[in-house]
């Protein structure tokens, strides 16, 4: 499967963003889909995740209440609505899928990856 995430960009702190992760080649319903960030200097690390069929959901403690992981299965599509950016948000976000039933939060558990987009939240 072919990962392609978008959405990316500047905002100031406080703002909101939506990126969007299109996927190619299979189906998504088969995964669990993850966002994962990197900031500079920094391991990469879990933001997000969903199982196939939407109803469950995970995330870091440090998005929690400020985004939502969403699934669209007929456009084979997940998005990450984010609200109340800080300047800590600012990273290369990536979407990942992993073969597991349910959502798990380490990288090496997510077989796919999509090439990334910059989030840049300014102060």
């Amino acid at each position: 499967v072919q990962l392609q995430a978008f959405g990316g960009g500047l905002v100031q702190a406080g703002g909101s963003l939506r990126l969007s992760c299109a996927a190619s080649g299979r189906t998504l319903s088969t995964y669990v889909m993850g966002w994962f960030r990197q900031a500079p200097g920094k391991e990469r690390e879990f933001v997000a995740g969903i199982t196939w069929n939407g109803r469950r959901t995970s995330y870091a403690h440090s998005v929690k209440g400020r985004f939502t992981m969403t699934s669209d299965n007929p456009k084979n599509t997940v998005y990450l609505q984010m609200y109340s950016l800080k300047p800590e948000d600012t990273a290369v976000y990536y979407c990942a899928a992993s073969g597991y039933r349910s959502v798990v939060v380490t990288a090496p558990e997510y077989k796919y990856w999509g090439q990334g987009t910059q989030v840049t939240v300014s102060s």
